[in-house]
């Protein structure tokens, strides 16, 4: 849910009513907690959206005890959609600082209904998400990237290399696009895709590393049965 001067294709920034500014987490131990959205600049996944990514991910047993990165995470709902649902920790990452903000007020929020402090088990970053990639050293089960409409597709790209070296061997990148943006190039960054769901103007691909090459052989020289005498 980018919060980086998000606008919609057509230049225009979307109008939003106060009800679209505050969204609340669907399912898990913090259900029904309420996330507050940033004034401006953020462009929110809706409800329905959230709610068919999480049962995917469910279906593919993919948030229990993941080790969770958001990235241009806007109000964090992503990620504090994760970790009310049983992720072991989550990571935002948020250039804004008044967004950034709003985050830590959010993550405490969840954090209370789960019974711990937030700094149990969430970070929130303010940063650009290419200066992150490039000094983070954790290893993440789950990736959330909902960058803002303007990104263009080689930016996009270089994101997804530099995310690949902090991936564990069975991530899932979860990618959420306006319909007029290119597919993400996957195969740049060693992904594979999983599935594909449009959901009005906007798409979502969930991927995994890619299987790595199987090594190749060097032939071996034929031999011949030696004769007896």
């Amino acid at each position: 849910m980018p919060s980086d001067a998000a606008r919609a294709p057509s230049g225009r920034s979307p109008a939003v009513s106060y009800r679209e500014r505050v969204t609340r987490i669907i399912a898990g131990a913090a259900r029904g907690i309420r996330i507050d959205v940033p004034d401006a600049g953020t462009r929110p996944t809706s409800d329905r959206v959230r709610e068919s990514v999480f049962g995917a991910l469910e279906s593919m047993d993919a948030l229990d005890d993941a080790r969770v990165l958001d990235l241009y995470a806007g109000s964090g709902a992503l990620g504090l959609e994760a970790w009310s649902r049983g992720a072991r920790s989550v990571e935002f990452v948020e250039r804004s600082r008044g967004a950034a903000a709003i985050i830590g007020r959010n993550a405490d929020a969840v954090a209370r209904s789960l019974g711990t402090t937030s700094g149990g088990g969430s970070r929130v970053h303010q940063s650009a998400v290419r200066a992150f990639l490039g000094r983070a050293v954790g290893s993440y089960d789950l990736v959330f990237t909902d960058p803002p409409y303007e990104l263009d597709d080689v930016a996009m790209t270089a994101d997804l290399v530099a995310l690949a070296p902090l991936l564990s061997p069975d991530a899932i990148v979860v990618i959420e696009r306006g319909k007029r943006s290119s597919p993400p190039d996957l195969d740049a960054a060693g992904l594979a895709l999983l599935r594909e769901k449009s959901y009005g103007d906007t798409v979502v691909w969930w991927a995994e590393p890619a299987a790595p090459e199987p090594a190749a052989t060097e032939p071996q020289p034929e031999t011949t049965p030696s004769q007896s005498r």
